[in-house]
């Protein structure tokens, strides 16, 4: 069982043990017996598989044996209270046997095969569901709440049923969360329903649990707050039934008069919903405390428009407490008409205001019972089982469809979390598109939050909007009854303020999904053409398949992946030609990227050099064509004669032999248009989409290539590349220079030798 561990059950057995049997000393109070808890479900459903039931029920019992939980009750009780707790949601015969099944598995002898074997494939398939659910759970203690919530969330989307088995586990759990001595455990399991099983149940439209969920997590949570509101709430009560029949009968009178038959009840005030509006209100008890709340229940849809007609005749609307979701349902289908008035004084002479609800049998019966109100038994002809109808445009997996999307999207799962957190706990509100498809997003939510709610593909291409046949800006808020349109364009960018605008946990997840498979193909196309130029510079020929075969040796699974890495920096074309012609890079990888200087040849380019010397560029400074130059003579390990050439503002010139006879005054030849040279630069740039991207097209602008690229210094805000270029000479390199630095994504861009960064 999940929380037997953690919610009054025996403890957790060690991994391969069974839970530890004890005598059973007594009968728990409301202990279902087999033929009742079988009538149960035969009164909503009479052609429920009796035998079934009961050889669930049986099974159950044996297996279960004389275990106890930590109340002392037999510990088959729980099972039980959870198939009662899905009775009263009419659940169908499948879910209530997998309630009395579900805790088998993992606390006794028993095996899903003995299951199938015994009860079928539909049935096992939910016990397995709850049973994995169950011992992620168990482990929550010592690993991530955003990993177990992840798996909950695959494993209802498989079949919601797994969830309702779910919510009445935890719920029967919550009702014994006082036999858990240590006040910190009974916290976290409090929060932890909270923050995920009550929103879960609200979103499947589960009211009665959700709210039960609520208040005993509430009386967990904030003691001191619980007692006082009850107390207050009672006191309420005691002075006010008078005031409450005598309103009752008004209202039954009122809607009679006008031949609407009706039903008036009083609602139940809970703790934490009191608690939560005078947090949201901002208000204190006593403002709240007068209100008086009614449950009108009438025949058809249009009854529900005339009593509310009748109602704001005879008594003063309060505009800001009314709601129609009977026109704009909820995403979990809940219809009602909420309204609020200001009723007749009462005997102190106060003016009372009074909440109602108008709703028919059937929006009263989904509102309590939620995804439990719309099964179909399917055709016992055809294998039987249910199926959900929705009704309208109720979806009830579409909540567990878009966590399990955001969670597959590659969200970190603790940004996932928070996010799905937003999803479940905001107030909604119900906008139009021009086509009067109706969208239900967060309050305060954007344009750009309704984008992504039409379809992500809109999100992606969403430029501007329209609210009401107005162009807005794409952070207005909306409001419900707003008529949105969104301008599209196949080229959208993803601008940096975008995830700031999203409401939504899923808009959010949407942008980040965007914005990744945007660098993955900036940074692909970028690797790809540094690779193909430092391949061509050192007359090696570059193919997919040859980078395929050398994938195990630079540790990628694809060609892609290896792209990617040399466009972000992380891999430098140097492994990469070693990976695909062994022994190639023998030499430093900066002598390969010397080797792709196109026909640069110092000999040919400089005047004044020594007949017979070996001549080369120092790394240390890389002279460009155009630049005031000079030549340092000395000799190699051979004792033949080289000369190095730097240029006059080279720092490493001052560590040379001062003797003049050593230098050389050297000057450039007219320039050659084929020829190009070797620079290297470093460039700080903001940390985010696009900007190598951009600094990239800009030094194509100018006619020059990036030899190589690589990250010295990443962090948050900033990201530190250095960039190796063939230009033709020093007016080209500075022009370019002055380019990037004109970027507005730019901090700073300087150029360096390459002796002052070896390895790129």
């Amino acid at each position: 069982m999940a929380d037997k561990n953690t919610v009054g059950e025996t403890d957790n057995p060690s991994s391969g043990e069974k839970a530890q049997k004890k005598t059973v000393s007594r009968q728990p109070i409301g202990f279902i017996r087999q033929v009742e808890l079988v009538d149960r479900v035969k009164a909503y459903d009479p052609d429920a598989d009796e035998d079934l039931l009961n050889r669930a029920y049986v099974y159950a019992m044996k297996a279960h044996g004389g275990q106890t939980r930590a109340s002392g009750d037999p510990y088959f009780s729980h099972p039980l209270a959870v198939a009662a707790i899905l009775t009263e949601l009419r659940a169908d015969p499948a879910t209530v046997a997998t309630a009395l099944l579900h805790d088998v598995v993992e606390d006794t002898d028993a095996t899903i095969d003995d299951i199938r074997k015994l009860f079928g494939v539909e049935i096992a398939l939910l016990v397995d569901g709850v049973t994995k659910v169950s011992q992620i759970e168990l482990k929550q203690e010592t690993s991530k709440q955003a990993e177990n919530f992840r798996k909950l969330v695959m494993a209802m989307a498989e079949d919601v049923r797994v969830l309702l088995v779910k919510l009445a586990d935890r719920l029967h759990n919550m009702r014994t969360l006082h036999y858990i001595p240590k006040a910190e455990k009974r916290q976290r399991i409090a929060r932890e329903t909270m923050d995920i099983y009550a929103p879960l149940a609200g979103r499947i439209g589960v009211q009665k649990i959700r709210e039960e969920l609520e208040d005993i997590s509430f009386r967990e949570l904030s003691p001191d707050a619980h007692e006082t509101i009850t107390h207050r709430l009672e006191d309420l009560q005691t002075n006010s039934i008078g005031g409450v029949l005598e309103l009752a009968n008004v209202l039954r009178q009122q809607l009679a008069e006008a031949g609407i038959k009706a039903q008036v009840s009083s609602r139940e005030k809970r703790p934490f919903s009191i608690w939560r509006k005078m947090a949201k209100k901002n208000v204190s008890f006593d403002e709240l405390a007068d209100i008086y709340a009614f449950r009108v229940k009438v025949e058809d849809q249009p009854d529900c428009y005339r009593a509310l007609g009748v109602i704001h005749s005879n008594w003063r609307l309060i505009p800001e407490e009314f709601d129609d979701y009977i026109s704009a349902p909820k995403p979990n289908n809940y219809r009602s008409i909420h309204t609020a008035v200001i009723g007749p004084p009462s005997a102190e002479g106060r003016r009372q205001r009074i909440e109602i609800q108008i709703r028919t049998h059937e929006m009263d019966d989904t509102a309590e019972r939620g995804v439990a109100a719309h099964w179909q038994y399917k055709d016992p002809s055809k294998g039987g089982g249910v199926e959900i109808v929705p009704r309208g445009n109720f979806d009830p997996y579409e909540t567990p469809r878009r966590l399990v999307e955001m969670f597959q999207s590659g969200e970190d799962p603790d940004e996932a979390l928070q996010y799905a957190k937003l999803e479940l706990f905001q107030d909604q509100i119900f906008c139009f598109t021009p086509k009067s498809r109706v969208i239900a997003l967060l309050k305060g939510a954007t344009p750009l939050d309704f984008a992504y709610g039409v379809h992500t593909d809109v999100g992606d291409q969403c430029i501007g909007a329209k609210i009401n046949g107005v162009p807005r800006p794409l952070r207005t808020p909306l409001n419900t009854g707003d008529v949105v349109e969104i301008l599209r364009s196949e080229k959208a960018p993803v601008p940096a303020e975008w995830e700031s605008i999203a409401v939504m946990g899923r808009t959010r997840s949407a942008i980040r999904r965007r914005i990744k498979k945007m660098q993955h193909f900036e940074h692909l196309e970028l690797g790809r053409s540094i690779a193909e130029t430092v391949f061509t510079g050192a007359h090696l020929k570059f193919s997919l398949k040859g980078v395929r075969e050398g994938l195990k040796r630079l540790g990628k699974k694809t060609v892609d992946d290896v792209l990617v890495s040399i466009g972000r920096g992380d891999l430098a074309v140097g492994e990469v030609i070693e990976a695909v012609y062994p022994g190639a890079s023998k030499e430093s990888e900066s002598e390969i990227r010397a080797a792709s200087l196109r026909e640069f040849r110092p000999r040919d380019a400089i005047m004044g050099l020594t007949p017979g010397a070996s001549v080369k560029m120092a790394r240390c400074c890389t002279p460009l064509p155009g630049e005031r130059i000079v030549g340092i003579k000395g000799t190699d390990e051979n004792g033949r004669a080289t000369i190095k050439v730097h240029t006059i503002y080279c720092e490493t010139l001052a560590e040379e032999d001062p003797a003049q006879e050593l230098w050389l005054d050297l000057r450039w030849r007219k320039r050659d248009d084929e020829a190009t040279a070797f620079a290297r630069f470093r460039v700080t740039t903001r940390n985010g989409l696009g900007v190598l991207s951009e600094i990239a097209g800009i030094i194509a602008r100018y006619g020059v290539s990036i030899a190589n690229i690589g990250i010295q210094n990443r962090s948050k805000e900033f990201v530190d590349f250095i960039m190796d270029v063939e230009v033709k000479d020093t007016r080209q390199f500075t022009q370019m220079l002055a380019g990037v630095r004109s970027c507005a994504s730019v901090i700073d861009a300087d150029r360096i030798g390459a002796g002052d960064h070896e390895e790129l």
